[in-house]
């Protein structure tokens, strides 16, 4: 069990409902997902396995192999900054509270399906951790304003040369 299993908090809901990973297996989950700039603690990630959409026969109504994951950005030991650019995308696997819902059903396995959920999540986390640059403010040089207010000049010339030609009786 979780050392904070007594507690209300959310990893005590993760280790208290039926058939949950235990804190090493969802380690092993998050480092089969790759390389990342910043670790998603286990215990801030809560998984639900259902049922998968679409065809699949008969045993798509029995078998558990889909996963819904849930991770609380609020509660979670990410930076502040990108905690505020996370809430700050507007994507629609991130609800109003502040929790990212990923589905992963690709695979037949939980496990990979756990795995690709976690990778996806990691995935979100490493386009906001990089810092945009911010723009610098350039001015036009002097030569292209110049150039700019010619062919100005000129376009207005041309069009100028447009109008009605007089009749000279």
């Amino acid at each position: 069990m979780a050392p904070d299993a007594g507690s209300g908090s959310p990893t005590s809901r993760l280790f208290r409902r039926k058939g949950a990973k235990r804190p090493e297996a969802c380690a092993k989950l998050i480092a089969m997902s790759g390389k990342q700039a910043h670790t998603i603690h286990p215990g801030e990630v809560d998984f639900t396995a259902i049922r998968a959409q679409g065809s699949g026969g008969q045993n798509v109504n029995k078998v558990s192999n889909a996963v819904h994951l849930r991770f609380a950005i609020h509660g979670s030991s990410l930076p502040e900054a990108i905690q505020e650019r996370l809430l700050a995308l507007s994507d629609q696997r991130i609800t109003t509270d502040g929790v990212v819902v990923i589905k992963a059903q690709t695979s037949r396995s939980l496990e990979h399906n756990k795995a690709d959920a976690l990778a996806r999540l990691q995935a979100l986390i490493d386009s906001v951790a990089k810092v945009p640059k911010r723009r610098k403010a350039t001015r036009p040089t002097l030569g292209s304003q110049r150039r700019r207010v010619d062919s100005k000049v000129n376009r207005g010339q041309v069009k100028a040369l447009r109008g009605r030609v007089s009749g000279g009786d």
